[in-house]
């Protein structure tokens, strides 16, 4: 019998291979030497009878794939199910704790709309396929014969990290690309843009806890931020005695709005306005004149308190009270969020923001940086709109011949004006990888049926590490539900041995590639345990540490050409409103509007539940003449649309507000037919300086359409007393409060 060759596969190859090449390469200096080192006979890590103890439940550490914080996650697992999540005590993201996003993610798991087989199109139609045959059309196209190279292949994700990014620029290598397109809908590239600039770090470390004083701009960082269940941690601390406080300037109330101590209102798109109010204001106190350079101190007189008062619609004494709770309560944080970064001058007026906390001295003790990374390359890529209109330009061209796509639904979320549903046709191969059809994927010629995030290995890393560098352990919590699934890292590594088979061959799955990359990063966590007992605490952690470390700025811009214009915008006869959709902590840019928990759960603003709704405030409605539940038509310069009323007094009197999330047509029951789509009616503006999309600064008019329909909400029960007087109720002011308590 011929024995199979084995491949060589050099030094530099293999740590590329693994992803643990740069700071972390040193490993190879103690003691580890080739691959073939770590070859090994691999089974599934699932065994059933790990899982059937029956009565009892069995704890498994995993990481949550649902937003971008990457939080370690613990699934309870019984007879083999996996029936709830909790969070990972050993985590340092989420400290045992889970978010209602983070819960609902089981019901990716046993969502009865996922796709359970690869499809691959017949003329206009996508008609089921086995493995086979779909893997046989990718490699007509894609196969070792390809000619393909540089930007003919697209690699179209999200913001990915950890060991899939690294395998997906690992496979784009093999043709000589580096076409990997990150896009965001959401993006948080204006604010992350002005802190690398001023910082040198795009996420500096923020403290919340460490301050006595938080002035958030827009920033929910409680709902929709960047870590919220870190952030909520750390606002539970910041609220213990002495009670710190929180002020929250925004058009539109958030979540994190909602507990603020003082909210203020504000036109949107002149945050920063305000933000260089507070500046002159400080500026002139002896304890902060030095702070800034006189050039820049000189520009900041144009902003005083009438001028910014007539500018934000705020009252121009809130300033005197605000810098006044400045002054008391030091350390204080002032955060920028997405409401004031998301217009023509979002660049300008984070910058306007963030340059609070080098005037208050913030920076060093409430904005720190963050640790550095040992393994660079598992750092998620920056996704941004700005890759839409990338990816818009290239097939343009008509020179794409591939594109693979995975986590994200650019046809959905990308708004009219960007029309990439019709030059997808340009594209003579589009792969998607999916767990359940979207309205991208039904746009494809190949569909691949991906498994859960709890079936799956995988690793991540956030971009918000709050202390030291964090990477997460993804594993199975229990054997895939249906059989012709496939883990996206199996998939890539199937593409790849087509490809590359010297460096890929030994791998017979993702769950060898994923183990000999975890053992082999071991010395950079100066562990003395062995291979086997080292991958065995990564996955009974479910995380891997690296300790912070301490460091200091060394780059502090200021400059006065990035000031926001203190100048009142025009009115526009035509489109009078403002129009900020809000961002929902739970349905987010929509890629979750397939999950029936979240439609479930009551909007913690407006209860409102399964559907989209209008905010309008009520001197506004007053005025129109509008009753909560009329249908309005919500018309901007690129389309209309048409949703409930909703009288809701925390919002601006001159603003309305639709939530992002609704409006799919091709998601599943859940999602399908229900409400409206925002993205679709945003005007083509985009962030001066960055090209961001301005998703926060587009005008509308209101139109009432004479229609009505009831407002669905979920306030609780409203009839506890089923008919019977089980409770006596009285008046407050009836009543001898000091006697009943």
């Amino acid at each position: 019998m011929a024995t199979e060759k084995k491949p060589v596969v050099d030094r530099r190859d293999f740590l590329k291979v693994l992803g643990i090449s740069g700071a972390a390469a040193t490993l190879a200096g103690c003691g580890n030497t080739s691959i073939e080192s770590g070859v090994e006979k691999v089974q599934s890590y699932v065994q059933p009878e790990d899982f059937v103890v029956p009565g009892n439940s069995v704890f498994y550490a995993s990481t949550c794939t649902q937003c971008q914080s990457n939080c370690g996650i613990m699934g309870r697992v019984r007879e083999g199910r996996v029936l709830k999540l909790e969070g990972n005590p050993n985590s340092i993201i989420s400290k045992g704790k889970i978010c209602g996003l983070g819960q609902a993610s089981i019901q990716v798991q046993y969502n009865p709309d996922r796709l359970t087989t690869p499809m691959i199109r017949d003329g206009e139609s996508l008609v089921p396929a086995t493995w086979d045959q779909a893997i046989k059309v990718i490699n007509q196209g894609l196969g070792k014969d390809s000619q393909i190279s540089g930007d003919e292949i697209i690699f179209l994700t999200n913001g990915v990290s950890g060991h899939q990014k690294v395998l997906i620029d690992n496979f784009l290598e093999s043709y000589n690309s580096k076409n990997h397109i990150a896009y965001e809908a959401l993006s948080n590239r204006v604010g992350e843009t002005v802190r690398e600039n001023l910082y040198g770090y795009s996420n500096p470390v923020q403290k919340v806890k460490d301050a006595k004083l938080i002035v958030s701009f827009g920033n929910d960082f409680l709902g929709s931020g960047v870590s919220p269940v870190f952030m909520a941690t750390q606002y539970a601390q910041f609220r213990k005695a002495p009670r710190g406080t929180l002020i929250q300037i925004e058009p539109r109330m958030t979540l994190t709005g909602g507990n603020a101590d003082r909210w203020y209102p504000i036109r949107p798109g002149t945050e920063g306005v305000f933000a260089l109010g507070l500046a002159n204001a400080l500026v002139q106190h002896p304890e902060y004149d030095k702070t800034v350079p006189e050039e820049l101190k000189l520009a900041l007189k144009a902003y005083d308190k009438y001028t910014v008062g007539e500018i934000t619609g705020i009252n121009p004494d809130a300033i005197g009270h605000v810098v006044a709770m400045m002054w008391e309560k030091s350390p204080t944080l002032v955060l920028s969020g997405a409401t004031a970064e998301g217009h023509k001058q979002g660049y300008q007026n984070a910058y306007a923001i963030e340059l609070l906390n080098v005037i208050l001295g913030n920076v060093g003790k409430t904005v720190t940086p963050p640790t550095e990374n040992p393994f660079p390359q598992m750092n998620p890529i920056n996704a941004s709109y700005q890759s839409l209109v990338n990816l818009d330009n290239q097939l343009n061209t008509k020179k794409t011949k591939a594109m693979l796509i995975m986590g994200v639904n650019p046809i959905y979320t990308g708004p009219s004006f960007v029309d990439i549903k019709n030059k997808f046709k340009n594209v003579s191969l589009k792969i998607a990888m999916v767990t359940q059809l979207d309205e991208t994927a039904e746009m494809c010629d190949v569909v691949l049926p991906l498994l859960s995030p709890v079936e799956e290995f995988g690793t991540h890393v956030a971009s918000y590490q709050p202390e030291g560098i964090e990477i997460s352990i993804q594993q199975p919590l229990m054997e895939k539900l249906h059989p012709h699934t496939k883990s996206f890292g199996d998939v890539l590594l199937v593409l790849l041995k087509e490809r590359d088979p010297k460096n890929y061959s030994k791998y017979p799955d993702y769950y060898s590639y994923i183990r000999e990359a975890v053992v082999k990063s071991k010395p950079v966590f100066k562990s003395s345990m062995t291979d086997d007992e080292f991958w065995d605490s990564a996955l009974m952690n479910g995380v891997l540490h690296v300790p912070p470390k301490e460091a200091e700025f060394t780059k502090i811009k200021l400059n006065t050409a990035d000031l926001p214009k203190a100048e009142n915008k025009p009115l526009d006869v035509n489109y009078p409103f403002y129009f900020v959709p809000s961002i929902k902590a739970d349905l987010r840019d929509g890629k979750h509007a397939n999950l029936p928990w979240l439609q479930e759960s009551p909007d913690p603003m407006t209860t409102v539940v399964w559907d989209s709704w209008v905010e309008i405030h009520p001197k506004t409605a007053e005025e129109m003449q509008i009753r909560e539940g009329d249908i309005l038509e919500v018309k901007s310069s690129m389309g209309s649309l048409m949703a409930k009323a909703y009288l809701f007094p925390g919002i601006q009197p001159n603003t309305i507000s639709i939530p992002f999330g609704q409006g799919h047509s091709s998601y599943g029951r859940y999602a399908n037919n229900r409400g409206v789509n925002p993205f679709k009616i945003i005007n083509p503006i985009t962030d001066e300086k960055t090209g961001e999309l301005a998703l926060f600064a587009t005008r509308v008019q209101i139109i009432k359409t004479g229609n009505k329909e009831k407002v669905v909400k979920d306030e609780g029960p409203t009839t506890l007393q089923q008919g019977r007087k089980l409770v006596v109720t009285m008046a407050a002011d009836q009543a001898e409060l000091s006697k009943e308590v």
